[in-house]
């Protein structure tokens, strides 16, 4: 468990400074939009939580902060599972 406690602890820090984050488009949405050809993109996968926008939560902070643990959670196991297929024993 001590091992994990940095992770958790930027995992917090994270889960606290993600409310901060910035609403404009990153910079690969603000180029397509730019150069007018976003409208014609493609969707080959549908986001679980698109825009951090959490189905049933009203409050915006909470949404996104909730999409962020649950987004981190879910990095983190495979993360994991996919190191323990990988080290050999």
């Amino acid at each position: 468990m001590a091992k994990l406690r940095p992770l958790l602890l930027l995992v917090g820090i994270l889960l606290l400074l993600s409310p901060l984050a910035s609403s404009a488009p990153d910079g690969l949405e603000w180029v397509a939009e730019r150069l007018g050809f976003a409208e014609r993109a493609a969707v080959t996968f549908a986001a679980p939580v698109p825009d951090y926008a959490w189905p049933g939560i009203n409050h915006g902070a909470l949404a996104t902060i909730l999409a962020g643990l649950v987004g981190a959670v879910l990095v983190l196991a495979a993360g994991w599972g996919l190191a323990r297929l990988l080290v050999r024993r």
